[in-house]
Parts: structure tokens; sequence; C-alpha cells
């Protein structure tokens, strides 16, 4: 599934479809489009109202025949007209006319690991439908990895962690090439809603709609951790009354809440070193784990796992756009692979 980088390096410009965010790179622009996954539309005309930041801003106060839609599932494309339209009124009218003017356009997107045919025939036509000729599909793992900076191409173990929205994989990477991986479907939206489930049920209390960050207002200070606030205030709507109340939240609860998710992730860990050569598990034991993706900046999450495995785990200086900025490396020609000196040669 994923290019050479000589296809690659042929490509104009490269799109990261996120369930949570949509994020574009052009070939000597770098990242010109990150935004969220969401289009608002009229149901009664099908015009689309708004995309991006405006559409999210939208959602659960519209009225009935606006509708506010996320094209974009675990990062696959559920709906392929919505995406076409989100993309092209998220790259603005200069952009576009850039693009138009190539005649063989080439786009190269990130998909899933695993992704079946279908999902990566849903990102392909997206991308024709806006101009591309032609598109060539990068497995999410292996652009993490070299936006993060990790060494993919020698031969030595560098694991990796990419925390979405919907999804969470995880991969042990030598010498430019996935040795052992899984996915995942557990990712923030899951941990978010054991939050909003534990508000409900032990407190009655809703928080309103995708508007608040729960985890932000949850998990202050040190997070996941026993050294955290022991309680926090949570402001929210009182599901009997229907009236403004808040509340306070004990930080011990709310990691009890998340415990399920979290244990899911650290059998998915599991799982992949068991699949993988001890040589390769050694170099791991000093290197550990590198996180990415929003998901990777739950505060303490990287605690949780360091102790939970033994191993050191880092987050990545920019987590949220690695995938998209590994992507716009390997367009740029910026990775070079790794050259072996052939015997007799």
């Amino acid at each position: 599934m994923t290019a050479s980088l000589d296809q690659l390096r042929r490509c104009h410009v490269g799109v990261d479809l996120g369930a949570a965010r949509t994020r574009v790179f052009v070939k000597g622009a770098g990242l010109v489009v990150d935004e969220p996954s969401v289009a608002a539309i009229n149901t009664r005309t099908g015009s689309l109202i708004a995309v991006g930041e405006f559409a999210e801003r939208m959602t659960g106060r519209t009225p009935s025949y606006i509708r506010v839609v996320r094209p974009v599932s675990g990062g696959t494309v559920v709906d392929i007209d919505m995406a076409q339209r989100m993309l092209s009124h998220l790259l603005d009218d200069k952009l576009r006319r850039t693009l138009r003017r190539k005649p063989r356009l080439r786009a190269a997107a990130c998909t899933p690991h695993d992704a079946d045919p279908l999902a990566q025939r849903a990102t392909t036509e997206t991308l024709i439908g806006l101009g591309a000729r032609r598109v060539e599909l990068v497995d999410t793992l292996i652009a993490a990895a070299v936006g993060c900076g990790l060494p993919v191409e020698r031969p030595e173990a560098t694991m990796i962690l990419v925390c979405g929205a919907a999804t969470t994989q995880v991969a042990v990477l030598s010498m430019g090439a996935i040795v052992t991986a899984v996915r995942i479907p557990v990712g923030g939206d899951a941990i978010d809603h054991a939050i909003v489930q534990l508000l409900r049920h032990q407190h009655e209390l809703m928080l309103p709609s995708q508007s608040v960050r729960p985890l932000q207002l949850a998990l202050s200070g040190n997070g996941l951790t026993s050294r955290g606030p022991e309680s926090t205030e949570i402001h929210g709507r009182d599901v009997a009354t229907g009236l403004a109340r808040s509340v306070q939240v004990r930080t011990a609860s709310v990691r009890e809440a998340i415990h399920t998710p979290l244990t899911t992730v650290l059998d998915g860990i599991g799982k992949v070193l068991r699949d993988c050569p001890p040589d390769l598990v050694a170099d791991l034991a000093d290197r550990g784990i590198m996180m990415v993706g929003g998901s990777a900046l739950l505060p303490g999450l990287d605690q949780m796992l360091r102790g939970a495995t033994g191993m050191p785990v880092h987050i990545a200086e920019r987590p949220d756009v690695c995938s998209v900025l590994g992507l716009g490396a390997m367009l740029e020609g910026r990775i070079q692979p790794m050259q072996l000196d052939l015997l007799g040669s």
C-alpha cells in the first residue's frame, strides 16, 4: 500500500484525511490546511453552509434543517461526495487555481494500516474528484514515523503509537517497513465518551456536546497520575431539570472510568511486542515508544504507558501533524532510501 519514494517525489499535494481533522500539504508551500473534518449542510436545498472550524462550532446549535456531518470516520472516507465538497472549500481560491493549472496533478494520501480495498478506493476517488490524475497511498504509520524524525530507514527497531480520534495504531518499524502492527478501534473519542458517561451516571450531568473537551476539563494538572488534583469542577446541564449546574468530580473516578479503553490500547501494545522478533524488542528497551496523534496529548497518558510497559515513552514535538509533515517530507525528497552495498558490486 505504501508508495515508493520515487513515486511520492512526483506528487504535488499530500492529504491526511483524519476523523478529527483534515490536513493538506502542498509541495513548495508547506502545510496549507489544518481544519476539523466537519461540514454543515442545508437539508432542504442540499447546499453546503460551512466547513472546518466554523462548521464544528455549529455542532448542537443548529435548527433542524441544518445538519452537521463528518464525512471521514476512523481515517476512512464514508461519504465521498461530501468529503470532496469539504476539501474543495477548505482549499482557498488561489490554491485551487494553482492546482488546476497542473494538467497531470498527482496527489498522495495517508491511509490507516491494513485499510481494506474499499477504504483505499474511497480515499482515491475523493482526490480524483478534486482533479488528481493519479493518487499514491501511504501507510499512516510510515508517514507519522517520518514526520516525527524516527530513523525508520535503519536496520534497528522503532516503535510508534498513533493516537487518533477513532482508532489507535501501534507498530514496530525497521529498514523502512512495518515489521508488525495492529490497529485498535479505540481512540480519543472513546475516552471522551467514557468521561461523558461517568458524569451522566454518577452526577446526572450532561456536557454541552462536542464544543467542550471533557478531558481537558477533568484531567488538569498531572492528569492521569495519582499526583494530580483530587477533584475538578465541571460545568454542564442537569439531566432532570435542564438547568445549568456544576459538580466536583474526583480525578480518581475519571481514571477508573477510562481504564477500560486504555487497557485495550495496552493489550494492543503487548500483542505487537509478542509478534516482534526478540532482537528488535531488545532495541526497543532503550529507545522506547514514540507517541503521535492528537490524543497523544492526553495529560498523563505517557506516564501511564511508561509504568505499564517499563519502556521509555516519548511524545513527538508536534504530535498532531506528524503524519502530514512526514508525507510532505517524502514529497519534497527530504527522505533518502538506505543504500545497500551489494556484495560483488
